[in-house]
């Protein structure tokens, strides 16, 4: 059975993407085939590959990408999981189906922390979100039609 091609999305492919990616590979990687990639790439950001690292997932080899460097792939699903990739989500080819499911900010969030450990609070309340997220994978995908948006509309 094939693999279902998913790309996480969003901003700056340095965060919540990124966890998003390594979840998948780690926990669905009999069923999904997971990349990531960002609309303004900046590069990986240190503390969630700590909290990751944290939850057993090494993701320090994974590198931050523009979404251009993976147009050849035929995507089944992309997943914006940022407000401002979601906006600026661009067209995909063929069927593929993109399917927006927002989480927060940790690096926006912590920089009103009052301490490290608040900041870290975030990072680690995200990365389990997203982690839950990816639990339902691929199924809950197939399940979000009327949520998603057919790409080249």
């Amino acid at each position: 059975m094939a693999k279902t091609r998913i790309l996480f999305l969003c901003t700056g492919n340095s965060c919540r993407s990124q966890m998003a990616e390594g979840w998948a590979r780690h926990l669905k990687c009999d069923a999904i085939e997971a990349y990531s990639a960002g609309v303004k790439p900046h590069g990986m950001n240190e503390l969630a590959v700590a909290v990751m690292k944290e939850a057993g997932v090494d993701i320090s080899r994974q590198r931050s990408k523009h979404v251009n460097t993976l147009r050849e792939v035929a995507f089944d699903f992309v997943v914006t999981v940022c407000d401002d990739a979601h906006e600026n989500c661009p067209l995909f080819p063929g069927k593929t189906n993109v399917v927006h499911v927002g989480f927060d900010d940790p690096p926006r969030l912590a920089k009103t922390a009052n301490s490290e450990s608040e900041a870290m609070g975030h990072y680690r309340r995200v990365r389990d979100e997203i982690r839950a997220f990816i639990e339902t994978l691929p199924e809950s995908l197939t399940t979000r039609g009327a949520q998603s948006k057919r790409a080249g509309r």
